[in-house]
């Protein structure tokens, strides 16, 4: 396992587990094969693990709990998150204060190197885009997000309960880059990481993704940069094996990738693998977090991860693969 710096934070293993395939948002799986693919993970080198406590209701929470119910090494860390939206003010503080002792109660610690703010950062005053109805509950207008969540999150780190903080810049590309920009900056952001810089059914509106832009950004300004949805949320794979809406932005993707998927096959690898090794060529990506819900899963990623980096020939193939 090789091992890179996020940011100004600890040195991250390049592969991080994530709590969504272990919390069974990305299908179905049990607590004993999530328990047995997290010992997996630590056993091969990886050391940072995301967690949420949207994924699965607490779920991934309680298995990383029991799966390190001894002790963390002091070389493994912790994030979680919160799903804020648009809080009052004066509530901010004591609103994450509360989920993430919940999260330590749930994952047995009384500290976590990271604090997520879920969803996502938008202007003032939008309402409009493909989630305007869901907006409240998973969006934080810009001027809260610096006059009452960065102050919340900096009291959070000056106790003692947090090293560091950051933010999904999932939202409209003006909000991503301005996260990055501005002058008071989270410490990590999550940014998404895939051959179509898509983001799926998460995108708030109709525009040109440029995740790459904010990658570059994030990278310049020296904020740690954890790549999320490498296989965009399964459409980078074989076949998609969950159910999904059939008019679903997942299903979309996956019909666009067929080249995608013959390229992989050509190349005697599923889409997965393919997938997650052009993730992890992704220049300005500290660690990728992954959504695997079982041990055979984070296998082939564990492979990716120990392949010899892709060739621009095979990263050009890829992105002609593609229609973005």
């Amino acid at each position: 396992m090789r091992y890179q710096k996020l940011g100004d934070c600890f040195e991250a293993s390049r592969l991080t587990l994530g709590g969504g395939g272990i919390g069974q948002v990305w299908g179905a799986t049990d607590r004993s094969e999530a328990l047995a693919t997290v010992r997996l993970a630590a056993d091969s080198g990886i050391n940072f693990f995301d967690m949420a406590p949207m994924y699965g209701s607490g779920e991934a929470e309680s298995v990383m709990g029991q799966a390190f119910a001894e002790g963390l090494s002091k070389d493994v860390h912790l994030t979680t998150k919160y799903l804020l939206g648009d809080c009052p003010e004066d509530k901010i503080f004591a609103t994450l204060s509360t989920s993430l002792e919940e999260s330590f109660a749930r994952m047995g610690r009384e500290y976590v190197d990271l604090f997520i703010l879920h969803g996502f950062v938008i202007a003032d005053g939008w309402s409009e885009g493909r989630q305007a109805k869901l907006l409240p509950r998973i969006a934080v207008p810009m001027s809260k997000y610096q006059n009452a969540v960065i102050p919340a999150f900096e009291r959070l780190k000056a106790s003692g309960r947090i090293g560091a903080w950051g933010v999904t810049t999932a939202s409209t590309q003006r909000e991503n880059i301005a996260v990055v920009g501005a002058a008071q900056r989270p410490d990590v952001v999550q940014c998404i990481t895939n051959v179509l810089d898509s983001s799926g059914s998460m995108s708030l509106m109709d525009e040109v993704p440029g995740p790459r832009q904010v990658i570059t950004n994030a990278q310049e300004a020296g904020i740690g940069v954890m790549g999320i949805r490498a296989v965009a949320a399964g459409s980078l794979t074989d076949a998609i094996d969950r159910d999904v809406h059939p008019k679903s932005a997942e299903l979309k993707d996956f019909q666009r990738c067929a080249g995608f998927r013959e390229l992989a096959k050509s190349n005697g690898v599923s889409a997965a693998y393919l997938a997650h090794l052009y993730a992890l060529s992704m220049p300005g990506v500290d660690t990728l977090v992954l959504g695997v819900k079982n041990r055979n899963e984070l296998i082939e990623c564990l492979a990716a991860e120990a392949a010899e980096p892709m060739s621009t020939k095979l990263i050009a193939a890829i992105d002609t693969s593609v229609a973005r």
